[in-house]
């Protein structure tokens, strides 16, 4: 067919055909084939190589593109398969998934483009983890003002409980606090050898006191749970928050009460927190644990004094039993702090109930919401409804003097905040010795300033101001999680 084809000159069609049939043999041929071959064809020689090549070339393509194609759509299976799987992570861990959910978005257009990797090309680690490894720099460091009064923030510890040191020194703060572990998770890797010594040394370089550190319990803690199941797996939690403290050297612990959740009287879930306390201190030997009060959301437990002095008086060791006051709870609950009058009897009342002896530390916050809403919403030093004459009052109360006093106002990760916040609470402690007088407007704008600056550059508020939902069911999780 295609001899008689070639001799007869067939038309162009026909003739191409052949060609090209033929062409599709040429390259899986022997060299004295070949030869044989083209002398058959004659002047068709030269358009058989060129065809013969041509073929081979495209086949060769060809099979490549099938075969990259395929290796692609099986690397999208498999992603898709990660990010179905990816769903039923908790939420605790779903920060770390949002890359693989915007992957899966734009699967059916980097399908095409995404490169396929070898068997010799090494895995890339993920960027976050990187992160997480290099260490800290060390900051510019904010002259402290020196002063009884111990003034800081609720810092960040990301990287390692020893950078919370760094971002205190960064902010000109006396004292701080933190958190030592996540307080969104019931378990976390323990404390490394690098991190406990780099936190101590860091302590005595920046000069701080561990007895001004003031670590902040998990929210997930409720020690008051009647269910004796959720209660131990609580304190289990809770146990180990006290031993870290016990590792990096630290007097004070801060935690929520807890909540009854409906399930038992008020009584009997408070004898519950002090039982809880007994077990820790027995196995401990330190650490100073300090009972928050707290807002008055739903079932919560340690809104009033009188639920701290129950609390305090069940505890075995009352040399290790102690009370963290803050402001925007006090005010929440009910409690008027707002002018010199009602701030005294406040503070009277509670040496009447719970005792000064046990007053340990203080949360600075104003606060969102009015007197007695229930509601645990943090606002910054003078925006909210308690205002700064509140807080000139605390820092010019000498009884107040050598206690860790933590700001856990929003600063919309910027923590400048922060530091203008400490530098008016500060100010009130200077004008008060000095006996000048406060121009109130003037300190509330200086405040006002930095945080319409930060709610600019910034992001949401930190952890310590977060907007939470509205409800007082939302308030009770928060406030003592939901177990």
């Amino acid at each position: 067919m295609l001899r008689a084809a070639t001799f007869t000159r067939p038309s162009r069609p026909l003739r191409l055909v052949a060609v090209l049939s033929f062409s599709g043999r040429y390259s899986i041929m022997s060299t004295s084939t070949r030869r044989k071959s083209l002398k058959q064809l004659g002047g068709d020689a030269t358009a058989v190589v060129t065809a013969a090549v041509t073929t081979a070339t495209e086949v060769e393509k060809g099979a490549r593109k099938v075969s990259t194609t395929r290796a692609a759509l099986a690397v999208v299976k498999v992603e898709v398969n990660e990010d179905e799987e990816s769903d039923l992570t908790e939420p605790e861990e779903e920060e770390d998934e949002k890359p693989k959910k915007k992957t899966k978005r734009a699967a059916g257009k980097a399908a095409k483009a995404k490169p396929v990797k070898t068997e010799d090309e090494p895995p890339k680690e993920k960027k976050t983890k990187a992160k997480a490894k290099k260490g800290m720099e060390e900051p510019e460091v904010k002259d402290r003002v020196k002063s009884d009064m111990c003034v800081g923030a609720h810092v960040s510890a990301a990287g390692g409980v020893e950078n919370a040191v760094l971002n205190a020194a960064s902010i000109g703060a006396n004292a701080f606090a933190l958190f030592l572990k996540s307080q969104r998770k019931w378990t976390s890797p323990p404390l490394t050898e690098d991190s406990i010594s780099l936190f101590k040394a860091r302590m005595t370089k920046y000069g701080y006191d561990t007895g001004m550190v003031l670590p902040h319990g998990s929210y997930l803690i409720n020690l008051g749970n009647p269910d004796a199941g959720k209660r131990e797996k609580a304190y289990e939690c809770f146990l180990d928050d006290l031993q870290r403290c016990e590792q990096l050297g630290i007097k004070l612990y801060n935690f929520h009460p807890g909540s009854t959740v409906g399930g038992a009287p008020l009584e009997e879930c408070l004898a519950h927190v002090a039982e809880s306390i007994n077990r820790a201190h027995k196995a401990t030997s330190h650490v100073c644990i300090v009972i928050e009060n707290m807002a008055g959301a739903g079932n919560v437990m340690g809104c009033r004094f009188s639920d701290l002095a129950t609390m305090i008086n069940l505890v075995e060791d009352k040399s290790r039993v102690g009370v963290c006051l803050d402001t925007c709870h006090l005010f929440a609950s009910g409690y008027d702090i707002r002018d010199k009058t009602a701030y005294q009897a406040t503070m009277e009342e509670f040496d009447k109930v719970v005792g000064l002896r046990y007053l340990k530390a203080w949360h600075l916050n104003d606060s969102k919401t009015p007197l007695n809403s229930k509601k645990d919403r943090h606002e910054n030093l003078g925006l909210g409804h308690i205002g700064l004459p509140t807080f000139s009052h605390i820092m010019t109360d000498p009884r107040l003097a050598h206690m860790p006093m933590v700001l856990e106002t929003p600063s919309f990760e910027q923590q400048e905040v922060w530091g203008r916040e400490i530098d008016v609470l500060y100010s009130f402690e200077r004008d008060h010795k000095a006996k000048a007088t406060v121009y109130w407007d003037g300190k509330v704008n200086q405040v006002r300033e930095i945080v319409k600056w930060a709610e600019g550059k910034g992001k949401k508020p930190s952890k310590a101001g977060a907007k939470r939902k509205k409800g007082d069911a939302e308030d009770d999780e928060h406030e003592c999680g939901s177990d």
